[in-house]
């Protein structure tokens, strides 16, 4: 599927300079940003949100999660809640659900972008499907989505080990063959 016409005419009136690449169906940030081969934290994430009744786009490093009552703060809402899978397929009908580019600006929708992406030389997000991305410097994306900057992503939380010198191993007379594993 070739990048969506609506996006190409968008960065081409605007003189935005891009790079567009194809890479394998992922359905998830971190799945998109390990099969094209970009850093967690150029790989820009996009997550709808309704602040108040309204649409709104919250963009951070796929390697992050929204807090959402940090983000209703900076959005000074009331309520701020995740829009449903039907919703979003409303709003941005030309787009995959969850490939929606972060140029909510052109829908009339706020931007809020988390101040980790800022200044990033490289920001890579989706084009609107799930195989294709776009590449562009950040500011040139904030030229063109005017996003407000805040602080509300947070890095998702690592797997708690303990220390080599208190794990033990657990020992078992228990044989586990194949046949068990189903």
């Amino acid at each position: 599927m070739p990048l969506l016409s609506s996006i190409v005419e968008l960065l081409r009136r605007e003189r935005i300079p891009y790079t567009c690449f194809r890479h394998v169906p992922a359905y998830t940030a971190l799945e998109e940003a390990a099969v094209s081969h970009t850093l967690e934290r150029c790989w820009a994430k996009v997550v709808i949100c309704i602040a108040d009744d309204q649409p709104v786009q919250a963009v951070l490093q796929a390697d992050h999660l929204a807090d959402l009552e940090q983000l209703r703060l900076l959005a000074n809402a009331e309520v701020l809640r995740l829009a449903c899978e039907d919703e979003i397929a409303v709003l941005y009908p030309e787009y995959e659900v969850g490939a929606m580019p972060p140029f909510g600006a052109v829908y009339g929708h706020r931007v809020f972008v988390d101040r980790c992406l800022v200044g990033e030389p490289e920001m890579v997000f989706n084009a609107g499907t799930h195989t294709e991305a776009i590449c562009m410097h950040y500011g040139d994306f904030a030229e063109l989505a005017k996003p407000i900057v805040g602080a509300f992503g947070r890095p998702l939380a690592q797997k708690q080990t303990a220390p080599a010198d208190t794990r033990r191993r657990r020992s078992s007379s228990r044989v586990i063959t194949p046949a068990a594993w189903t």
